[in-house]
């Protein structure tokens, strides 16, 4: 871009940041400490001038846009810090199914697809000894707490019209069934029976309820939660990550529609592959 054209740009878009802060020059001048003089040579003048690195810096500043976007090097006005700020956010996160932000996410959701990929075995499907086993030494909330938020959970899968996918490691579940790893501890019989109880909600609940089981050496994913297309929240222990632009909930859905895709247990056949493996 030739020095005229980037100079038109500036004074086009400066002339726009400041009607748009309801603003004026006099008042910019002022608030930038440049005279008006200076400004005005700028704005008006027949020649093409271009601010020094300063001045730009300043009027970006004071009128709250990004300093690219005055000289013609970005078509984003705002401020890198705000695109920041406004590209995700972190939430504390309670490591329980009782955490207050995820049940508002489910409310905010209300009548959308929610598509899982789970650390574990999906929330709603765990049943009480489990959650029992795992939230027994857990400060912040009671296993009695993530026992009703499981419900809650539950119901809204039950309801009518739900639309929920879950993604799962396959590793997850054969751990589960030997009390390996993470299930370590676990006795055989609350583990039995939360592989039956897995089994009666996919069959009970198909197709409102679609559990595939993808194997973490063909494709890695880390715990992610997509609500419709409003935002979608990555899990990373202490907090969230917390999505809400359009594309970046549309690059989530795509990973999850590729998870599908690889995924070796199809919803359709999930609950005989577990009850003819393991039960």
């Amino acid at each position: 871009m030739d020095k005229r054209n980037r100079a038109r740009i500036f004074r086009e878009r400066l002339d726009t940041a400041i009607r748009n802060a309801g603003s004026s020059r006099s008042a910019l001048a002022r608030d930038t400490g440049f005279d008006r003089s200076t400004l005005t040579q700028i704005l008006n003048g027949d020649e093409p001038r271009l601010p020094n690195v300063h001045l730009a810096a300043r009027c970006a500043e004071v009128l709250g846009v990004s300093a690219d976007w005055l000289l013609g090097l970005s078509d984003r006005h705002e401020r890198a810090v705000d695109i920041l700020g406004a590209a995700f956010e972190f939430r504390r996160a309670t490591r329980t199914p009782a955490d207050e932000f995820v049940q508002s996410c489910h409310r905010e959701a209300a009548g959308y697809k929610i598509r899982h990929v789970p650390a574990s075995i999906p929330d709603p499907l765990k049943t009480e000894a489990v959650l029992e086993h795992e939230y027994r030494a857990f400060l912040g909330k009671t296993p009695e707490q993530a026992i009703v938020a499981m419900q809650d959970r539950l119901d809204h899968v039950r309801a009518p019209g739900s639309d929920v996918e879950v993604c799962a490691r396959l590793d997850v579940v054969t751990s589960l069934a030997r009390g390996e790893g993470y299930w370590a501890g676990l006795d055989a019989d609350a583990r039995r029976e939360q592989l039956a109880h897995i089994v009666t909600l996919c069959r009970d609940y198909y197709p409102g309820l679609r559990l595939y089981l993808f194997d973490a050496k063909k494709v890695y994913s880390a715990p992610v939660a997509i609500f419709g297309p409003l935002l979608a929240i990555v899990y990373v222990g202490q907090f969230y990550l917390v999505f809400r632009r359009r594309q970046q909930v549309i690059a989530f859905s795509q990973h999850f529609d590729e998870l599908v895709r690889q995924a070796d247990v199809d919803a359709r056949q999930v609950a005989d592959w577990i009850e003819e493996e393991f039960l």
